[in-house]
């Protein structure tokens, strides 16, 4: 199984603000492996299906509870959205990809699971791994065993049978400034993606499990976009990306404001959310509360009901000045960890709880987002963009309708100035 201390990060200062960067209950599928059926356009339901390749992957028409985005008419207030993500999404003995399925269910929420392709290769098959400036059948995550690669199948197969979205999160996880993706060129990130989507598309083979049903969706067109580990490396994975079908990437920072297109990809970042108690902000993933309050992943157990309750109370701030204020969507990133004693998972299911069901808010994929952006007028969105943290439009937003285009463009998504601790 997959080791859960692995799976770790680096901190970072921002500003004045401290800005820890990332690191990075459902039931089993009940899918039969099927001889080739027919194309996708004449499938009907309950259809055998069309196994591609290996038959690790299959197209089985389309994705179930997927709705479909309209354009706002002049004047009318945007949905609050909410995208809950998840980087690496393994199931590992702790269970907690499974779990989180059942708690989106309860509160009818969407999320977007960011793969490790790691996740699917067995430790023995290691070195059909070649990172990119670092030796063959080497990952800073490990790899997999048959029943971590089962169980994980299970519930990518659930997650997206579910309306989830199955994005990627690379492989390795190498991080800093020896050989870390940060140092990545095009080229060594179109790599690092390719074997990404073939690890996923060739898991049967890989793994010798034949009886294992196959992913219920081509790959190649599921995954269209990514989170960098470490938040490492966007630049030139986005410049890859974009040449792969991406759509969107959020491996950026931001502060909590609508987002742009950069380069053609719609950069969605993680954003600096409150911490209650103290003069700073950090960024909204589990990993950078923890980084800012104990720097451990095993800090003082006297604490950990605190700093948990600090995540979610600073989660649920940054919830309702987005709410009440600019209605920018609120992107929350996480891992599948129990860091000082799972309270950062109890966090977000806290939070899960309390928005996901509250009037206007739809908490959905990046994938619905991203649909849903680029069905919007982008004079609408120029214009939602002018919007600083925590302001709703002044005179209503049917006085922000009328208002002209704005000229000047809205404030960089990352901060201008920086720096980072390893």
């Amino acid at each position: 199984m997959l080791a859960a201390t692995k799976r770790i990060g680096f901190g970072a200062t921002v500003m004045a603000l401290a800005v820890a960067l990332a690191g990075c209950s459902g039931s089993p599928g009940t899918d039969k492996v099927a001889p080739k059926g027919a194309s996708g356009a004449e499938r009907a339901p309950g259809a055998a299906p069309h196994l591609i390749g290996d038959g690790s992957t299959a197209f089985t028409g389309a994705q179930p509870h997927m709705p479909k985005p309209g354009r706002l008419k002049p004047g009318q207030k945007p949905p609050q959205f909410v995208v809950f993500s998840w980087d690496g999404a393994g199931e590992d003995s702790q269970k907690l990809f499974s779990h989180f399925r059942g708690v989106a269910k309860k509160y009818k929420a969407k999320m977007t699971y960011f793969l490790s392709g790691v996740y699917l290769l067995p430790e023995e098959k290691a070195d059909l791994y070649n990172p990119p400036q670092h030796g063959r059948g080497t990952s800073d995550i490990g790899f997999n065993d048959a029943q971590g690669i089962k169980d994980t199948l299970r519930e990518l197969r659930g997650a997206w049978h579910d309306g989830n979205e199955i994005g990627t999160h690379f492989n390795g996880h190498f991080c800093g400034d020896e050989g870390g993706v940060g140092t990545w060129s095009v080229d060594e990130w179109k790599s690092e993606m390719n074997q990404a989507k073939s690890f996923v598309k060739n898991w049967r083979t890989n793994a010798g499990l034949k009886d294992e049903a196959p992913l219920p969706f081509d790959y190649d067109k599921e995954v269209i976009g990514a989170r960098t580990p470490c938040l490492e490396g966007q630049k030139n994975m986005m410049r890859a990306a974009k040449t792969m079908g991406f759509r969107y990437d959020s491996s950026g920072i931001s502060k909590q404001i609508w987002p742009k297109k950069t380069d053609g990809l719609w950069d969605i970042p993680l954003q600096l959310v409150p911490m209650p108690g103290s003069d700073i902000e950090t960024l909204s993933m589990d990993y950078n509360f923890m980084f800012n309050q104990s720097g451990t992943v095993s800090g003082d157990p006297s604490q950990h009901a605190y700093w948990g309750n600090q995540m979610r109370d600073g989660l649920l701030e940054a919830f309702d000045r987005v709410y009440k204020g600019n209605r920018a969507p609120l992107i929350i990133g996480n891992h599948f960890e129990s860091w000082n004693g799972g309270t950062y998972m109890t966090a977000v299911e806290e939070t899960i709880k309390t928005v996901c069901v509250q009037k206007d808010v739809q908490c959905v994929t990046f994938r619905h987002l991203t649909d849903w952006l680029d069905a919007q007028d982008p004079q609408t969105l120029e214009k939602f963009r002018s919007l600083r943290v925590g302001k709703a439009p002044k005179g209503g937003w049917t006085a922000l309708a009328a208002a002209p285009v704005p000229k000047s463009p809205s404030p960089a998504a990352r901060p201008a100035d920086h720096s980072e601790e390893h």
